[in-house]
């Protein structure tokens, strides 16, 4: 029994767990409220995304580069947009609250014939990838997009609050 008791302990300790190891990369709390839905114009080096804060629609104006690359047309259009998580078999990609997201849907047109497209989203610290809970938050999204040529390195975008 006490073993097993330390071993709970060494295991605990070792995760982090207790008190005095919460940091800014902790997950959010369960059962709290979400954060409100983005508002207001975020700025890239390939376009905008103004979000009317209702949590359902945003204009996009991408550059040529960036439409192409998402397959999207390029210039300003309406779109839909939800944050979902990764992909949980046997459920896929389900809606979740964007400090939890991992992919970012936005969809270009009518609902049930428009261009939907997944786009992966985290940050990008020390040339290197992350992505899950609180990644994104309420003033920046990172896109994480394929680069123009095959086999090339996905770029971060950044999206800022302006």
């Amino acid at each position: 029994m006490a073993l097993a008791l330390l071993c709970v302990a060494l295991s605990a300790a070792a995760c982090g767990c207790g008190h005095g190891s919460i940091d800014k990369n902790a997950p959010y709390e369960p059962n709290t409220p979400a954060p409100a839905p983005h508002a207001g114009l975020f700025v890239s080096d390939h376009g905008t995304m103004t979000f009317s804060g209702d949590g359902e629609t945003v204009e996009l104006d991408f550059d040529e580069d960036l439409a192409q690359r998402l397959g999207l047309p390029a210039g300003e259009q309406t779109a839909s947009y939800e944050f979902r998580s990764g992909d949980l078999p046997p459920h896929g990609y389900v809606p979740v609250r964007y400090d939890a997201a991992m992919t970012f849907w936005l969809t270009v047109g009518p609902a049930d014939g428009g261009t939907t497209v997944k786009i992966d989203i985290g940050t990008y610290e020390d040339g290197r990838f992350y992505t899950g809970t609180n990644c994104t938050t309420a003033d920046r999204i990172t896109f994480f997009v394929s680069g123009s040529d095959a086999g090339e390195d996905p770029e971060p975008i950044d999206f800022r609050k302006s």
